[in-house]
């Protein structure tokens, strides 16, 4: 499978932070295009204040409609509705905001993040998601990632309807079901970290993480000791420096970058 790294949303929060919204754009041979979250949509650059509430004034998105996946897949020489499915590691904002642009895609999560999102979120969850952001009503697929392990991660679904080589792996703290989401790229395995993460620091454990993104993540976190938990297994696995995997998150622009160097 061919993967494309897209930039689907830059965002300048408080502290001189430079963000991305990193996004996989796959190539497959069986099931058309399928995305690894969205970023930011069309429909978030019409209507900022609706689509997206008071959080605007705080991650400062540049809200640029070039960068959004449609018009990306757009240059790319693709449709829209070539993208068939869309893999979510979770329903923040700034993940979904482009589900509206592919309302044909079938959207894939984990059971855990529907209840919490969409069937039943408690207050706490309620004030944190927008649900106009899937009043389109997109088709949900709901995966419970409990198959075999992978990578050391017990609970990870292969996505076999969506593609061979797409992995749901379950890890919740940043949100009740958050995900990551693993693509085989042929010669090496990208592992989309998703909001598990914010930052490369929290990796490598010698680059200074900026206090202000270290404030947002604990604010934000739905189980703060899981999140923590998290860090500690991803920061193992990047100290394992496996040659044929590389891992990323959301919204680190370095990793981004390098990934995009490296095809």
């Amino acid at each position: 499978m061919k993967v494309h790294h897209l930039n689907c949303g830059t965002m300048h929060p408080p502290g001189g932070l430079r963000l991305v919204c990193h996004v996989l754009l796959v190539e497959t041979d069986t099931a058309g295009l399928v995305l690894v979250d969205t970023g930011f949509g069309l429909q978030d650059v019409a209507a900022p204040g609706r689509r997206l509430g008071a959080m605007r004034h705080f991650i400062k998105p540049a809200l640029d409609p070039a960068e959004t996946a449609a018009r990306q897949v757009e240059r790319l020489g693709f449709g829209r509705d070539d993208v068939r499915h869309i893999v979510l590691t979770h329903f923040d904002a700034d993940h979904i905001g482009g589900l509206a642009d592919f309302p044909h895609a079938a959207v894939h999560i984990t059971a855990a993040e529907a209840r919490g999102a969409v069937h039943a979120p408690s207050r706490r969850e309620r004030l944190r998601f927008r649900s106009v952001q899937w009043d389109h009503g997109p088709t949900l697929v709901e995966h419970s990632p409990d198959g075999e392990a992978w990578r050391g991660f017990a609970a990870a679904r292969q996505l076999d309807a969506v593609a061979p080589g797409i992995v749901l792996v379950s890890l919740p703290g940043h949100t009740r079901g958050h995900a990551c989401v693993a693509v085989d790229a042929g010669s090496r395995w990208i592992l989309h970290a998703g909001d598990a993460f914010y930052h490369r620091g929290t990796l490598d454990g010698h680059t200074r993480v900026p206090s202000a993104l270290s404030v947002a993540e604990r604010a934000v976190a739905y189980d703060r000791r899981q999140v923590r938990a998290n860090h500690e297994r991803l920061a193992e696995l990047y100290r394992r420096a496996e040659p044929d995997l590389a891992l990323v998150c959301a919204h680190d622009p370095v990793l981004y970058e390098g990934a995009q160097a490296a095809g």
